[in-house]
């Protein structure tokens, strides 16, 4: 009987390992379908996020709602798209969501400061140390994939920021191409209070 028990248990870790490990390669795969000019550090990024939301500490409310005013004037002359929304990482924990929604009028400016400062708290970690999830996360990347995500050799410095559970921010590549505006919304908060506006003017299919 302990035989058994100890057989499924080992059955059981090595299915949530390879599970977890699918989930990575997915989100791997998206990323670079969707946004070909990521780097590594790109890639670091919405993992991080996904593991710890916002990486800003909110100590100045006013502070953060002028720079959102500001940023909102600059996405609304942007000529590149964002999407209104996106995941983060392999696990969905956190949204990343696009200005673009505020600047349609699909949300208000309001309703976005307000998710992202109810999102902008600490949350319960895995076990796993964030070293080894990104450790975990670069050995689903094969050589080919590597060379083409790390052109400028930041790994080091990754691994370092990695060890010590740093933000990084989105590479000058990535900037460049898809000039990124949003805030991180924790995933039970955008679904509650800002989801439905976004998805109200899809078309019904």
């Amino acid at each position: 009987m302990k035989t058994r028990l100890i057989i499924a248990c080992a059955i059981g870790v090595l299915f949530a390992v390879s599970s977890c490990s699918s989930d990575v390669q997915r989100a791997l795969t998206k990323q670079l379908e969707t946004y070909p000019a990521s780097t590594v550090q790109d890639v670091y990024k919405t993992f991080y996020q996904d593991r710890f939301g916002s990486e800003h500490m909110i100590r100045d409310t006013a502070a953060v709602r002028r720079y959102l005013s500001y940023e909102l004037e600059v996405a609304a002359t942007d000529s590149i798209a964002n999407p209104y929304y996106e995941p983060t990482g392999a696990e969905g924990r956190f949204v990343r969501v696009f200005l673009r929604g505020v600047n349609e009028g699909l949300i208000t400016e309001e309703e976005l400061l307000d998710a992202f400062l109810k999102s902008a708290k600490p949350t319960a970690q895995p076990e796993q140390t964030w070293a080894e999830q990104w450790a975990q996360i670069l050995s689903s990347l094969d050589k080919t994939e590597l060379e083409q995500l790390d052109p400028d050799s930041v790994l080091p410095e990754l691994q370092t920021a990695a060890e010590t559970e740093r933000a990084v921010h989105h590479s000058d590549a990535y900037r460049q191409a898809y000039h990124p505006h949003y805030r991180i919304v924790e995933k039970t908060i955008f679904e509650r209070e800002l989801r439905p506006q976004l998805d109200a003017h899809l078309p019904v299919r």
